[in-house]
């Protein structure tokens, strides 16, 4: 069936606009919702947030918070005018992303941006007059910083260089200078846990066309937020191991002002008098006091949700996974970062799987075709889940603070093979309930190069092997010593499969900038023929053939045939 089929039919029920108590048994706690990318007034009365895809307010001492603006699309970083009069934003609704206008009298809303890109909204100059954002619509290489005009116009590039990305932009108090994030991967990779080179960044300044740097390299720094009087900045930083913020001033040392030890402080925004910064952490909403350096959590919670129990019948139409049920009847698959199935043969009303405030996805079915498995984040961080289609009941199966990815049932479905931390490959025995390490090393979470022999008794995996190649290896399911399987200088591996009867390996092996090429690998040991093996059969003596002689039919018909000729005579 195809993905366009199921878009045409799938629907999804909503109940009361919480949990799916009438169709599906749940856990005995209820998802917490998400807050997300925080911006505070002008007057620190009050701050909007995201939740939802929708945008909502509250009090910035906490409480109540109400809805703002809601649309079926994604609406995403709302930020304040000066004034206080407006809201800037981004939403989906026209297409990647575009900007738009509230005024908070009128209820206008203006659409400012028009590209076909995904127009990340930055920040609003102090006067009021421009609206700063990161786009690579422009130019496929990098990012680039604009500013558009709030009486709307044609965009005019801020900053312009073709071979490094620059986004997360901030003008100064003043509207002289701009402070940007440069380097890496970050303007879209944001959101990645952990430390990676790929997403390093600095902090830079623009003034008059001279750019000047402000932190060193070895760290993921961004967004850049001025202080009141435009002396230093605020950033976040995860040099000290945890992200935390920073304060710098233009001409001094950088200090760390927050002491997290562990969770993420994502999407800081300040207040125009530099007094107060709020930010993400945790899926929740903080504020920090630049004067004391005191950072405390904001309780919110939301209302204006459906009162009455409703049934909305929405179209599914983008799908991040689609996994087939290996009796070929049922599919599943993630959309809106929600699980569904349906009849693989059929269509028809899909069934919602998952409900909660986070991302679930990398989903695997039991041979059986009656459960699934996937990863969750809606604590945090990935953890491993089941689902039984047989008594619509939903199990939480790991629990650790590291993060579990790709899954994989065992053939006769009794484990559950996952990656843990990137670093660890584990086992869940569904019956005893308990989880083992098999393997270690620096392994790829991916549910393609994870594969469970034929007879669920060895596990393939890819991992670094020497010089930084990444080859297959097998360890046996009940633990013991991980063994090689390949040994290529290679630097990608995916589509790893096990033959049937279990006696080879295919998978696909690749270079950063070459094509990738199909591997086979035979598991049992064939002894090879040498052309001087060869050469040496010649000389052997040959078998000796049997004598031959008359079968007892011709035998018989050639005497039957002279006794004829005698008779004649």
């Amino acid at each position: 069936m195809s993905c366009k089929r199921l878009s045409l039919f799938a629907s999804i029920l909503l109940v009361a606009g919480f949990g799916w108590k009438n169709v599906f048994a749940q856990n005995s706690s209820e998802p917490l919702p998400y807050f997300t990318e925080p911006a505070i007034s002008p007057d620190r009365a009050e701050i909007a947030f995201v939740s939802g895809g929708d945008i909502w307010t509250a009090p910035i001492g906490g409480g109540e918070a109400r809805l703002l603006v809601s649309h079926s699309a994604v609406e995403s970083r709302p930020l304040y005018s000066p004034d206080g009069k407006r809201l800037a934003f981004v939403s989906e609704r026209t297409g990647n992303g575009d900007i738009y206008l509230l005024t908070f009298a009128t209820g206008e809303l203006k659409r400012l941006t028009f590209s076909d890109g995904n127009d990340r909204l930055d920040a609003w100059s102090r006067d009021g007059k421009w609206i700063y954002f990161t786009s690579s619509a422009y130019d496929i290489r990098s990012n680039d910083v604009w500013r558009i005009s709030t009486e709307g116009g044609t965009p005019m590039q801020f900053s312009n260089d073709r071979f490094v990305g620059e986004f997360f932009s901030q003008p100064s108090p003043d509207g002289q200078t701009i402070a940007f994030t440069a380097r890496g991967n970050s303007a879209t990779q944001w959101w990645r846990k952990g430390h990676s080179h790929l997403d390093e960044a600095e902090i830079w300044t623009l003034r008059d066309g001279a750019y000047q740097q402000h932190t060193n390299r070895g760290a993921k720094e961004m967004w850049p937020l001025w202080s009141g009087d435009g002396r230093s900045l605020f950033y976040v930083s995860d040099r000290s191991g945890a992200q935390n913020l920073w304060s710098k001033p233009l001409s001094g040392a950088a200090k760390q002002v927050t002491q997290f030890k562990d969770g993420r402080v994502l999407w800081p925004n300040i207040s125009y008098d530099g007094k107060v910064i709020v930010f993400e952490r945790n899926f929740g909403i903080w504020k920090f006091d630049t004067s004391n350096n005191q950072a405390s959590e904001i309780k919110i919670t939301k209302r204006g949700a459906a009162p009455m129990p409703t049934i909305e019948h929405l179209t599914l139409n983008q799908f991040q996974e689609l996994v087939l049920s290996p009796d070929g009847k049922k599919v599943a698959v993630v959309a809106r970062g929600e699980i569904f199935a349906a009849s693989a043969k059929d269509g028809g009303d899909a069934v919602r799987v998952t409900k909660a405030y986070a991302r679930d996805g990398q989903i695997t079915w039991a041979a059986d075709s009656k459960r699934i498995a996937y990863i969750s984040e809606r604590n945090g961080n990935g953890q491993l889940f089941l689902f039984d289609f047989t008594t619509n009941t939903e199990t939480q199966l790991t629990s650790d603070k590291l993060t579990d990815a790709a899954p994989k049932f065992s053939p006769d479905g009794k484990s559950l093979a996952f990656v843990r931390d990137r670093k660890e490959l584990r086992v869940y025995d569904l019956a005893a309930k308990q989880e083992r390490a098999v393997a270690t090393g620096y392994l790829n979470p991916s549910p393609s190069t994870l594969v469970w022999s034929p007879d669920s008794k060895w596990i393939a995996y890819g991992a670094l092997s020497t010089k930084a190649f990444r080859n297959v290896f097998a360890v046996p399911a009940s633990g013991g010593e991980a063994r090689a399987v390949s040994s290529l200088p290679n630097g990608f591996i995916s589509s790893l499969s096990w033959s049937p009867d279990g006696t080879y390996m295919l998978f696909n092996s690749a270079q950063r900038t070459e094509e990738s090429l199909l591997t086979r690998v035979d598991l049992t040991l064939r002894t090879p023929k040498f052309r001087e093996d060869q050469f040496r059969d010649l000389f052997k003596d040959e078998p000796a053939r049997p004598n031959a002689r008359v079968e007892p039919q011709r035998e018989n018909a050639a005497v039957s045939e002279a006794k004829k000729d005698e008779k004649k005579r």
